[in-house]
């Protein structure tokens, strides 16, 4: 699917949630530079600041292009925070390089915000292609292959290893470690701040369901599936 789409110039991008870190004066795994007997002072413990609260990464990795977004959310991991993202994405980077797009190809893991049994995330994804206009295709990697999807380790260990050994004090900080992570092969990112608010709890029917325009793949369905948008 990814070489199909990929040779018709269509875009086709990996989608996860980078892990969740809190926000202050803490410890970060690693080591960085410093000059001879000024260490970067931080808290002995990693108790969550009630003020600062903690950050969540959710990436967006053009497979084609080796560019990436992220979006910083600050409430909660959920199917709409994650269709978000993408249209930020898309708004901000997709657009301007896939101009004559007719179709868009997400890959993505099995679980979390956007997995292959949520509900909600489905109903994300019928909203985000009514409004981009273009069918929205989805393959979701199988159960225990999820280091498999591309932005792990073409994204995501970047920032990683950019931002290793500095604590993440402010909301600031974070987007721009992450904007600023390069690599020799081209990698470029942008990075941008969700102040949204995405609650928890939301329950999708069965009416909810049967109103999407969804077509389910021969091969393993529930893996692989297209929304359409509804006009």
């Amino acid at each position: 699917m990814v070489k199909k789409f990929q040779r018709n110039g269509q875009p086709v991008i990996s989608v996860d949630t980078k892990k969740k870190e809190i926000i202050g004066e803490f410890r970060n795994v690693g080591k960085e530079w410093r000059p001879k007997g000024e260490p970067e002072s931080v808290q002995v413990h990693d108790f969550i600041d009630k003020e600062l609260g903690k950050v969540i990464p959710y990436g967006v990795f053009d497979l084609s292009e080796n560019k990436g977004w992220v979006s910083v959310g600050i409430d909660h991991d959920t199917a709409h925070f994650a269709a978000e993202a993408i249209r930020r994405w898309w708004k901000k980077m997709g657009i301007k390089r896939y101009r004559n797009a007719k179709q868009l190809l997400i890959t993505a893991d099995g679980g979390g915000s956007n997995g292959s049994r949520s509900r909600l995330w489905k109903i994300a994804l019928q909203e985000l292609a009514t409004q981009l206009r273009i069918p929205i295709h989805v393959c979701h990697f199988p159960p225990g292959t999820s280091k498999w999807n591309k932005i792990e380790h073409r994204m995501f260990c970047h920032i990683t290893q950019n931002w290793r050994g500095r604590p993440l004090v402010s909301h600031e900080v974070i987007i721009q470690l992450i904007a600023n992570t390069t690599t020799a092969a081209g990698l470029k990112i942008q990075a941008e701040l969700d102040n949204g608010i995405y609650p928890t709890g939301i329950k999708v029917s069965d009416e909810d369901i049967a109103s999407l325009k969804i077509k389910w793949a021969l091969f393993h369905g529930e893996w692989n599936y297209a929304l359409h948008p509804i006009f």
